[in-house]
């Protein structure tokens, strides 16, 4: 027999009416290095009463008085699903038995051969330890992904507040300045007198005419005014824009004329096609780029696909890939998501959004889809204006 120091101590509730057979259990559970504190039922009143404290494992009878081994399992799984439970029966047939396993009990042994029953007993409880272990680990882990969740979403919204108040700051104080100084010059041009004076004149108002242009372009991707003129607008002034200063042949397509989308859509979308873009301007290699917006089944889908070398499994699987994560990341905000597809001819990326439950679209159906990258005007409604 195993030292005292060796013994398995476990919580055990034993529905039996036998109090002799009670005692075998006991015994045989002491010879097999178990060490059990046993509490006896013989009723279901009792049973259910009990049930409530803690055990590591029910023992049962399968025929009782008025009560039955199998309603004892049902009442246990519905307690607790991961609570061991073995039947320990005088009789039981094949088919009961296999009834009992399909329920969910850890095993069935017979009164006349409890050689099984320590072994069968610790293999149960210890799974039984291990699901609730996985189950744990799993739960604390969707907390923490929430929680990183959370705080990505809550990143992304203080990154955005961030860079309209610095917008803002370009615009009211750089931006003035800047305007300032060009009128003085001009000023200067005007009354210089010597043409030296003039021609450097002239030349400190091409200097500061890059730099308005520098601060327009800064000030817009810090904050992009053109989406208060909606959605379709900004994509469409947006590949306009990465087509005159990529030269790679970019078009946008939609069969909407208007779209009525919830807050904080619309900047997600602009956002997305915005690194998409980048990233392909960057790695791609493309010499064509195609940008699609449509609203079906009410999902709103966006898709940015190209002509490029494509994007490899080692691609992918960058450690500090953080661009694909952050797109992913922020199509979370709005209850989006990203897929992502890639080959040797190109690569599509698509952000859809549900809209159920939210401000409908307005959409023509009479429109055919347009190409808007070719034929529109090239103003763009985010200029400060001429100084």
């Amino acid at each position: 027999m195993n030292s005292r120091t060796s013994l398995r101590r476990l919580r055990l509730l034993h529905l039996e009416d036998s109090e002799l057979d009670h005692q075998l259990t006991v015994m045989h559970l002491h010879r097999g290095g178990v060490e059990p504190q046993i509490a006896r039922v013989d009723n279901e009143a009792d049973f259910k009463r009990l049930l409530n404290e803690r055990w590591d494992a029910v023992l049962s009878d399968y025929n009782l008085p008025g009560y039955s081994g199998l309603a004892a399992l049902d009442l246990v799984r519905e307690h607790d699903p991961l609570m061991p439970f073995i039947l320990v029966s005088g009789e039981i047939g094949e088919d009961t038995a296999v009834a009992a396993m399909r329920n969910g009990a850890a095993d069935y042994l017979l009164k006349s051969n409890l050689a099984r029953l320590v072994p069968a007993l610790l293999q149960a409880v210890d799974a039984s330890e291990n699901r609730r272990a996985r189950k744990q680990a799993d739960a604390e882990l969707a907390r923490s992904r929430t929680q990183l969740s959370e705080l990505a979403q809550h990143l992304q919204t203080s990154v955005e507040m961030e860079r309209a108040a610095i917008a803002r700051e370009i615009h009211d104080d750089v931006g003035g300045s800047l305007t300032a100084v060009r009128f003085d010059l001009a000023w200067i041009e005007r009354h210089g007198g010597s043409p030296q004076v003039i021609d450097r004149a002239r030349q400190a108002m091409e200097s500061v005419k890059h730099a308005i242009e520098a601060s327009q372009r800064i000030m817009h991707n810090l904050r992009p005014a053109i989406l208060e003129q909606g959605l379709i607008a900004a994509l469409q002034w947006m590949t306009q824009r990465f087509e005159r200063r990529t030269a790679i042949t970019t078009l946008f397509r939609t069969s909407h004329e208007q779209l009525q989308l919830p807050v904080g859509v619309p900047l997600v979308a602009y956002r997305v096609a915005q690194e998409a873009l980048t990233n392909i301007s960057k790695h791609a290699g493309a010499t064509k780029v195609q940008v699609d917006l449509t609203v079906a089944a009410g999902v709103l889908s966006l898709e940015i696909s190209d002509d490029g070398r494509g994007l490899s499994p080692q691609d992918l699987a960058k450690t500090r890939s953080f661009g694909i994560r952050g797109l992913h990341e922020r199509a979370s905000t709005v209850g989006g998501w990203i897929d992502l597809s890639s080959s040797a001819h190109g690569t599509s990326l698509i952000l859809s959004i549900p809209l159920d439950d939210r401000p409908e679209t307005d959409i023509d159906s009479d429109h055919a889809d347009k190409d808007l990258g070719a034929s529109s005007s090239a103003h763009d409604p985010s200029r400060w204006g001429e100084l």
